[in-house]
């Protein structure tokens, strides 16, 4: 069962680029981290400056796997940072996917 993973944030479009500096430089400490977790298919960064909103989709082999972000440290100590520049987080879910096309 594959599951896709969606966290998305929302931030007042006045402030994207002060999001996306956020993004980029989350990445320095996840990537490493990320890469070593076992059952991580893919996984993307995304930020959408019209609309004023941020997303980490991850693709997953198996609901457990997927839950492993729960706890990561890494992840955990990042959301107050984000949550002090303005960005307000909606629930994370993580959906079992059903059908997909890939290219």
């Amino acid at each position: 069962m594959t599951v896709v993973r969606i966290s998305k944030g929302s931030f007042d479009v006045g402030d994207v680029e002060r999001a996306e500096l956020l993004l980029r430089d989350s990445e320095d400490g996840l990537r490493d981290v990320l890469v070593e977790l076992p059952g991580l298919i893919h996984y993307y960064v995304g930020v959408d400056a019209e609309k004023g909103y941020l997303t980490n989709v991850s693709v997953w082999d198996t609901l457990e796997h997927a839950h492993q972000m729960d706890t990561l440290q890494e992840m955990l100590a990042l959301r107050p940072i984000f949550e002090a520049a303005g960005v307000g987080f909606e629930a994370i879910t993580n959906h079992q996917v059903i059908w997909a096309i890939t290219a």
